[in-house]
């Protein structure tokens, strides 16, 4: 049976009053209060092993201070999407955590199931009537809307959710390798449709997109995002009370665009994806703030001493991210224990402030 409700201000308000401890670490976001850390499932194998791993992953970082879960659909082939409805289920029915504290994310565009993609492409969605051959570019991505439709009800089937809080188009972008930005602009239009439709229905709760190249390439370049664009597009979808809240991308200490690249336009102001956000008040997740583990070690060593105190390179990472300013919520690949022990750790020292931050750009 499905757990009904969903993440709301005064749920996610007090579940962050249970963690005053971890100063500064909850953030006002989609109207509800998230931890500036939140736990990741795309890495791993679709193995009963790794399903173990994540369940107690999952287990301690929502009784020790993160309430932000990420998944997709199609990530370890649906198995990490149950493993999160598993563990929030038992948890929630041993009141041990309310499910209006938790916001749980997925993610709806590619395949998400194992073995051959097209033919499990044609045999699922072809034949059913759910899309057309031509919906899918790259051998793996749709969003036509009746495919939409049945990926956010088979997610909500694995979640055991009545509603997903946010759910994202994931990797939208790809769609710009096989067809015309106008009839991408067509195609987005109707996902929206569809995701207004779900958020009416009790569904989901917002939606938007989860990029990777996205919101970080140049205007110039085939798969450019452009933020404005797409709220103007939620906008003439549901007018000013659409639910286009929440975006996406990447960002850490070498992948630095969100931050440093003037790529968006917002009226007359060209500006970095962060600013626009702002500007437009779309919430802000980032993801590979340790680049799948490779900034988890080997740091400069005059670059880790400008973060006094924390015990391990992946600790400044995170820090690095978590303090930037326009980021909500830096979202962590964890299916270690002491991974979220670890990074809950850092979580009880507070943000770096903005002039803080400014100083690790100063010579």
């Amino acid at each position: 049976m499905a757990i009904s409700g969903r993440a709301t201000d005064s749920g996610t308000a007090a579940y962050a009053q249970r963690f005053t401890h971890l100063p500064g670490h909850f953030r006002p976001f989609c109207g509800v209060l998230a931890s500036s850390l939140g736990l990741g499932t795309y890495l791993g194998d679709d193995s009963e092993s790794d399903d173990a791993a994540y369940a107690r992953a999952i287990t301690v970082a929502l009784l020790g201070g993160i309430n932000v879960i990420d998944s997709a659909i199609n990530y370890r082939f649906q198995r990490s999407e149950k493993v999160i409805g598993r563990v929030v289920g038992d948890l929630v029915r041993q009141q041990k955590v309310a499910r209006e504290e938790v916001i749980i994310a997925t993610k709806g565009g590619f395949v998400p199931f194992n073995g051959n993609p097209r033919l499990g492409i044609e045999k699922h969605f072809i034949r059913t009537g759910l899309s057309a051959p031509d919906d899918w570019v790259a051998g793996c991505h749709c969003i036509a809307p009746k495919y939409i439709e049945a990926m956010v009800e088979t997610s909500r089937q694995n979640l055991g959710l009545e509603t997903i809080d946010i759910y994202y188009l994931h990797n939208p972008e790809i769609q710009l390798e096989a067809v015309d930005r106008a009839k991408f602009m067509r195609r987005m239009r109707a996902a929206f449709e569809v995701l207004e439709k779900k958020v009416a229905q009790g569904e989901i709760g917002v939606y938007g997109t989860a990029t990777w190249a996205g919101y970080r390439a140049d205007p110039d370049e085939p798969g450019y995002l452009s933020l404005a664009e797409l709220v103007k597009l939620a906008e003439e979808v549901a007018g000013a009370g659409h639910h286009f809240k929440v975006i996406q991308l990447p960002y850490n200490l070498v992948m630095l665009e969100a931050l440093g690249r003037a790529n968006q336009r917002v009226d007359s102001k060209v500006c970095s994806v962060l600013e626009a956000a702002e500007e437009l008040g779309i919430g802000v997740c980032v993801s590979a703030p340790l680049l799948q583990g490779r900034l988890a070690r080997g740091l400069p060593s005059q670059l880790v001493a400008r973060f006094a105190g924390l015990s391990s390179h992946a600790q400044c990472a995170l820090q690095f991210v978590r303090s930037t300013p326009g980021v909500d919520v830096a979202l962590v690949g964890m299916k270690s224990e002491r991974h979220v022990l670890e990074s809950l750790e850092l979580a009880k020292r507070p943000p770096l402030s903005e002039d803080e931050f400014a100083t690790l750009f100063s010579q």
